[in-house]
């Protein structure tokens, strides 16, 4: 299994339509995508900021969403999100609700 994580800078007093937008827009386009098995999503009111985490099948499908789906996702957010959000991605090395074990990466 492989992540996604995508933290955003949030424009002051738009958290509540960042997750409007994450919940109508983005979560169905997602569910569309080959290999998409979960989003969890992170928001610090306090601080503008919000973290998102996807997780997918294998390293390619997550590949294959960023170069196709992900400018749209960007689009949708641009009201919303100030800056560029920094994507880092990550292999899983162990997830309680995915049954994935340290041993199943290595």
């Amino acid at each position: 299994m492989f992540s996604r994580n995508v933290s955003f800078k949030l424009k002051p007093r738009s958290t509540a339509e960042f997750t409007r937008i994450l919940e109508g827009e983005i979560i169905p386009l997602l569910r569309r995508q080959r290999g998409f098995e979960d989003e969890i999503s992170f928001i610090a009111p306090e601080r503008n900021e919000a973290v998102a985490i996807s997780l997918w099948d294998k390293k390619e499908d997550a590949e294959a969403y960023h170069r196709g789906k992900y400018p749209e996702v960007l689009k949708a957010l641009a009201r919303v999100v100030e800056g560029t959000p920094i994507v880092e991605t990550f292999e899983v090395s162990n997830s309680t609700s995915h049954q994935i074990a340290a041993s199943a990466v290595a």
